[in-house]
């Protein structure tokens, strides 16, 4: 028996994106063939960067240029795009505060979606969320390496934290490896590393093997806004899957993909991406040169790690990955 994930970014609802869903409602900003995508999925996750709310106050800290929140009928974009679940483990989750972060819990659940990575205390922000598919049970995780002032507390709401820089958390292996143990798979959705980077730095290639090596099935990465490179079980960076980002004309964080992944028991037996355009708070499947810029790329970032990629029917495969 298999299970199906369908796997987006950095999902950015907020500023020009909120304009939009004000002006003409809460669909219609993903094209048909994505939805389909996320919806034919048995379990479809995004990184949601942004909350949800019509309340708070923007948090103050130096240093912080960006302030993301979405409306309430966000929820609804989400809900029709066919997502399951979202992490919150970012550093945008608290941008106006505790109160909005309540809020976004509450409207995604008023809209049947899961959380990871954030919630009112620690102990609910490190829970992961528990799905029965067709294939067996799935476990999801939600951690961020960035910033530390979001942190949950014990009586503190914020979010999954853990400083990879300085060490792997003993908490994060060890719930990693009693679920693994339990016969869950394991999918990880990490937010981690600097924005605008065209490779994972070597802090992250350490603790992605230390998670695989402590039980996870699958690592999906965000953060750079950019995609990377897959090795082994690990897909380093999903990119961005929609935004009103301006745009580097080099890194061309326009353009990304969204993933496709088949399980087949624990292992990873088929791995497809879609690429995508990024209009203006609009996603839609890339084509011409946009399409040919992507292969192009993500068979470049997979060679660095050793991992094949060819073109099928426009979608882009992985070979069956190995240890990473």
């Amino acid at each position: 028996m298999t299970t199906t994930v369908a796997l987006g970014g950095d999902t950015m609802l907020g500023r020009g994106v909120a304009e939009r869903i004000a002006a003409y409602g809460p669909y219609g900003m993903f094209a048909d063939e994505i939805r389909d995508v996320f919806r034919s999925a048995d379990l479809s996750l995004v990184n949601l960067e942004c909350c949800v709310s019509d309340r708070g106050e923007p948090w103050a800290a130096p240093g912080r240029p960006f302030h993301f929140r979405a409306p309430p009928a966000a929820a609804d974009t989400l809900a029709d795009l066919g997502i399951d679940c979202v992490t919150l483990a970012n550093n945008h989750a608290l941008d106006y505060g505790p109160e909005a972060l309540a809020d976004t819990l509450g409207h995604l659940a008023r809209a049947g979606i899961r959380v990871v990575g954030a919630g009112p205390d620690v102990r609910r922000a490190r829970e992961p969320a528990l799905f029965d598919t067709a294939g067996g049970p799935v476990a999801v995780l939600g951690i961020t390496d960035h910033p530390a002032d979001f942190a949950a507390g014990e009586e503190r709401p914020g979010v999954a934290y853990a400083n990879l820089r300085r060490e792997i958390p003993a908490w994060l292996t060890a719930r990693i490896s009693h679920l693994s143990a339990d016969g869950l798979r394991v999918l990880l959705l990490a937010h981690w590393g600097p924005n605008m980077t065209i490779e994972p730095p070597r802090y992250i290639q350490v603790a992605a093997r230390a998670l695989v090596d402590a039980g996870a099935t699958l690592i999906a990465g965000h953060s750079a806004h950019v995609f990377h490179g897959m090795s082994g079980r690990v897909l380093y960076d999903l990119g961005d899957l929609v935004d009103d980002y301006a745009v580097d004309p080099a890194l061309r964080n326009d353009l990304g993909l969204v993933f496709h992944v088949t399980l087949t028991g624990s292992a990873i037996s088929r791995l497809t991406a879609c690429p995508l355009t990024l209009e203006y708070a609009r996603t839609r499947l890339a084509t011409g040169t946009d399409h040919a810029w992507i292969r192009d790329r993500f068979i470049s970032a997979c060679a660095a790690f050793g991992t094949k990629v060819v073109e099928e029917d426009g979608r882009l495969a992985v070979a069956c990955p190995g240890p990473p």
